[in-house]
């Protein structure tokens, strides 16, 4: 519902005191409504006055986003197309309307959760390093207006089945409550690296991430492709949680079952099948 029309702008009186007005999402439901209230909004309010509220960069793991960016070494220089194959920011829940699909059948799966929470999350995976932490200098940074448009090849829409039993859904409602879609940023960081927003409801498991996925190694002797790539995880919930998924593993874990050679035994065998690979050379004897 849209404010009606002021003749006054409110201000604030000059006690040493403040007015700020916190707006929830979804902030209209389409481009022109969401300019509409924005220009109601203006009237009234300074934008420094107005906090347009999405809960998602509120939680933990998105806040810690930029810290884990760019106060870590380790991932500057691998943080752009170079070394990324993708980058997938997936939100699931494994319930649908629950009686609250009259709200739901007006927005759909985009407006409600891609378009703002998703997206937002998209901002600060993308953005480049800001000049300072101060807000303007971070919102500078955010990548929007590098987002090319969405091709329709790259969305899929569904709808989960039962959706209509939902005594405030309309019978013959298309509202999608699944959604995946490619977005893909023109940027000297990120050209050509697909961003995979997915979010959907009534599925089989609940959990919000983003899943980064490194490209394979080059020139890889070990066949890695074999045993997947490197990714880092990012859980947002729930059971928040980051991890590297990398081509290592935990011996005690994995073969608990199994009888781990010992180092001479290892070699042994090496002796006996001609393979050298692991003994020193003499020429690597003389200059040690």
């Amino acid at each position: 519902m849209f404010m009606h029309h002021r003749q006054y702008k409110l201000v604030s009186a000059d006690l040493g005191g403040w007015t700020r007005v916190v707006v929830e999402k979804p902030f209209g439901k389409d481009l022109a409504s969401a300019e509409e209230l924005s220009s109601q909004i203006g009237e009234l309010f300074d934008e420094p006055q107005i906090y347009r509220i999405d809960h998602y960069l509120g939680k933990e793991l998105v806040q810690n986003l930029m810290v884990l960016r760019f106060a870590n070494r380790m991932f500057l220089p691998l943080w752009n197309r170079d070394n990324i194959s993708n980058i997938q920011i997936v939100f699931r829940e494994d319930f649908g309307t629950d009686g609250h699909g009259g709200y739901f059948d007006e927005y759909g799966i985009i407006r409600d959760i891609i378009q703002n929470h998703l997206l937002q999350v998209l901002c600060l995976v993308a953005m480049d390093k800001p000049v300072s932490l101060k807000p303007e200098h971070v919102r500078d940074e955010k990548v929007l207006q590098s987002v090319l448009p969405i091709e329709d090849s790259e969305v899929v829409l569904g709808q989960y089945e039962g959706y209509t039993d939902d005594p405030t859904v309309p019978d013959k409602s298309n509202t999608p409550t699944f959604a995946t879609m490619v977005l893909r940023i023109h940027n000297e960081r990120w050209e050509g690296v697909p961003f995979i927003m997915k979010a959907g409801k009534a599925l089989n498991s609940r959990k919000a991430e983003i899943r980064v996925q490194f490209k394979d190694v080059p020139g890889d002797i070990y066949k890695c492709k074999n045993q997947g790539r490197n990714e880092f995880f990012i859980r947002l919930q729930p059971s928040e949680a980051m991890y590297m998924k990398a081509n290592n593993l935990s011996y005690g874990q994995r073969y608990q079952e199994t009888i781990i050679l010992e180092a001479y035994e290892r070699l042994i065998l090496d002796t006996i099948r001609g393979d050298q690979q692991h003994f020193v050379r003499r020429d690597e004897l003389k200059i040690s």
